[in-house]
């Protein structure tokens, strides 16, 4: 019985990678809220990571080291860089593999300053022609690791990246969150050397796809605008779109608005919007959107979470239904991790960061506080590949997305749902008494350790319960398999 079960287990999974990969690769969606805009006054940057169906990304911390300046050669395209000679402490969330590059993707370091990249863009003709990108740029692989452990602030990063692309250039079009517990910046490059970055106001959110998002430049506003230098006479000198009486609009300059974007970007925005701000009437074919928008209700981090999983759900368009590979969801088969990072106001600056972390499908997975003052992260975020195994974080939570898809409808909402809920009801109540625990702890030492500690109890926790729950998910698809015999024999 079991040997067939796990037969039957693996046909599924097979087939369920098979049907995946017809979504495309290298794109990710990302959500700002403004600390005003936020249930408890928290900045919050978060981002689904998408790449490919089954490939494991885990969560790491460096250390603090002062080893004098490095030259850091990237792995995908040897994009090369002479590091500071501090580099601090910061977490990251790379892939299992570093034969293309690391891929961190996300973290936070120690002065409380997060960082998320990339999310993946479009550049028109014109722009690149203009100004191409440079094979030896710098690129997503590289970026996390070559700007996070060397900046103090959200400001500070938007200046190192662009003075990075400044002298040596972008290998590509990309969309960058700086986030510190009073800013959120987001920034994008639209060509080789040509970049904008706007500070999101307090009060607003973004939902933001593949594809340039920035739109009017007030360059005299130096507060919330930032741009490569001579950006506005690059535009007009090369009569790029977007340019009017000394001021530009960066994505109608740099970027794209077309079928494509249709289909596949602009969807996702009104899917975010929609649900954040349902009094505003909006359609899905609509060629243009407001990047800033202001919510009805205040953005808690299970909003986001659900904003993340959005399928179009309760909508003729959902992609679990009828209009399945019509409009490209927010949630799709390709999520490798997700996260949500969040600069809480009332708390010790040692623990104001959280790295919510939820593996494979945030749909079908759950987010786990992680705290960032640590010296090593849970043993099961340490391990995995590009294979099945039954240890690791991603390839459980994993698991439970292919047992789910098959029925997807009846599994969500009977048996995932209930485990998602117990899960994040035990994680509050941890997250709120280890922030009380640390209240009493003044060794840094023991403090490190401590949130250490409570990181790896939180990653058992919720395995365990997703372990039980994979469980119920193999015994209930193998009952439903068709029988077909003569009931005369």
């Amino acid at each position: 019985m079991i040997l067939k079960k796990l037969q039957l287990f693996l046909g599924m999974f097979a087939t369920s990678i098979l049907f995946s990969i017809a979504i495309p690769a290298s794109a990710c969606t990302t959500v700002l809220v403004g600390k005003k805009a936020s249930t408890d006054g928290s900045t919050i940057i978060a981002r689904n990571e998408d790449s490919q169906t089954a490939w494991t990304k885990r969560f790491v911390v460096h250390p603090h080291t002062d080893n004098g300046q490095t030259n850091y050669v990237s792995k995908g395209n040897q994009f090369s860089i002479t590091l500071p000679t501090i580099q601090q402490r910061y977490t990251a969330t790379p892939d299992w593999t570093n034969k293309d590059g690391t891929f961190g993707e996300d973290g936070i370091n120690e002065n409380n300053v997060a960082m998320s990249g990339t999310e993946s863009a479009t550049s028109n003709k014109k722009a690149i022609k203009a100004d191409p990108f440079i094979k030896n740029g710098i690129s997503e692989d590289a970026m996390l690791d070559t700007v996070l452990p060397f900046i103090k602030s959200a400001r500070e990063g938007v200046s190192r990246l662009g003075q990075i692309i400044n002298e040596k250039g972008a290998a590509e079009p990309e969309g960058i969150i700086f986030s510190d517990k009073n800013d959120i910046w987001y920034f994008e490059i639209g060509a080789g050397h040509q970049w904008a970055a706007v500070r999101i106001p307090d009060n607003k959110y973004a939902v933001i796809p593949n594809q340039l998002m920035i739109g009017k430049l007030n360059l005299k506003d130096s507060q919330n605008f930032l741009a490569s230098s001579r950006i506005v006479s690059f535009v007009k000198t090369h009569q790029l779109n977007g340019y009017q009486d000394g001021t530009i609009n960066f994505a109608a300059a740099f970027g794209t608005n077309d079928k494509t974007d249709a289909q596949y970007n602009r969807p996702r925005v009104w899917d975010g919007q929609r649900y954040l701000t349902p009094s505003k009437k909006q359609s899905i074919t609509q060629k243009h959107f407001s990047m800033l928008m202001t919510p009805d209700h205040k953005i808690s981090i299970s909003t986001v979470g659900k904003v993340l999983s959005l399928h179009f759900n309760g909508t003729k368009y959902d992609s679990t239904g009828k209009w399945v590979n019509h409009y490209r969801p927010i949630n799709v088969p390709t999520n490798m991790e997700s996260h949500i990072i969040q600069f809480r106001q009332n708390v010790p600056d040692k623990i104001s960061g959280i790295q919510w972390l939820a593996m494979a499908s945030p749909d079908t997975s759950v987010y786990i506080p992680f705290y960032t003052d640590i010296n090593n992260t849970p043993s099961q975020y340490q391990i995995g590949t590009d294979s099945y195994d039954n240890q690791s974080a991603y390839w459980t939570y994993k698991l439970t997305k292919t047992l789910v898809n098959p029925y997807y409808n009846e599994f969500v909402k009977k048996y995932v749902r209930p485990a998602q809920q117990n899960v994040n009801n035990a994680l509050q109540t941890n997250l709120e008494e280890s922030d009380q625990k640390v209240r009493s702890i003044n060794d840094s030492t023991l403090l490190t350790n401590f949130l250490t500690q409570e990181n790896q109890q939180n990653a058992d926790l919720a395995q365990k319960v997703f372990n039980n729950l994979n469980k119920t998910l193999i015994d209930q698809s193998t009952a439903k398999t068709p029988i077909y015999q003569n009931p005369n024999l």
